[in-house]
């Protein structure tokens, strides 16, 4: 019996990662998927409340693609759980193929992570999947790695609250995979003074990113280096030691 994969993502549901994961996850697995209507990078884990939640069913590849959802990546995959698909088992859930890097601190901000963390809240083995490059256009080898990450997934399971984090290199020539840890990298933003038509000052942000990651156990120096960065991350954000020190502050 084939298993039941949600597909989601946050480039929304016409992008061509999207596209192209579902074109190779279909060859072994029964495929749904559920994404933004439109664009939603970097809105992190953020949850429509104050709106309403449209949905509209969309046609790809001759037959029933999915769902188009005027909402977040988390705003989808709740949407589909707890409601559109609340009669079928998911098996797993893949975010992705992502355009760009969700790698270090990146990795908080990312729509993508965040619609693979929420399917780890809802009892989901999920896993996120990123191409490091917002032009390259050749997602071949993150789609078929996404398939082998996903059957070895479907295999082994994941810890409840685990999620696999996947960054892969935007070249062919990849040396190998690395399981890493997230980066310490951080970004050094700014943000340029523009100014529109009507004479008025508008702020775009923009900036470049401090690598300090000098080994590939990290995910941002294996990625520079051609490997495949797979990160076991959660969401539990509790600092243990912390919390242990606390204890001794006598509050």
């Amino acid at each position: 019996m084939k298993p039941t994969i949600l597909i989601c993502n946050d480039d929304g549901i016409e992008a061509d990662g999207i596209k192209a994961l579902t074109k190779e996850i279909r060859k072994f697995a029964e495929v749904i998927v559920a994404a933004p209507h439109t664009q939603q990078s970097a809105v992190g884990h953020s949850i429509t409340m104050a709106n309403p939640i449209r949905m509209k069913e969309v046609m790809m590849f001759k037959d029933f693609y999915g769902y188009a959802i005027e909402g977040t990546p988390a705003d989808s995959v709740k949407l589909a759980v707890h409601t559109l698909l609340k009669d079928r088992k998911i098996d797993l859930l893949i975010s992705g193929i992502n355009q760009g890097s969700n790698t270090a601190i990146n990795i908080i901000y990312s729509g993508t992570v965040s619609a693979a963390t929420e399917g780890t809240i809802l009892g989901i083995p999920s896993i996120a999947i990123s191409l490091t490059s917002y032009t390259y256009p050749d997602f071949t080898i993150a789609a078929k790695f996404a398939t082998k990450i996903s059957k070895a997934v479907l295999k082994n399971g994941l810890p409840r609250g685990t999620l696999l984090n996947v960054n892969i290199p935007a070249t062919k020539n990849i040396k190998g995979v690395v399981i890493t840890k997230q980066g310490k990298s951080s970004w050094d933003d700014t943000y340029e003074i523009r100014v529109d038509p009507g004479n008025r000052k508008y702020y775009w942000l923009t900036g470049s990113m401090l690598k300090i990651d000098k080994t590939i156990e990290y995910d941002v120096k294996a990625i520079d280096e051609n490997y495949i960065s797979v990160t076991p991350i959660h969401y539990d954000l509790t600092d243990y030691k912390m919390y242990d020190d606390m204890k001794k502050w006598k509050l």
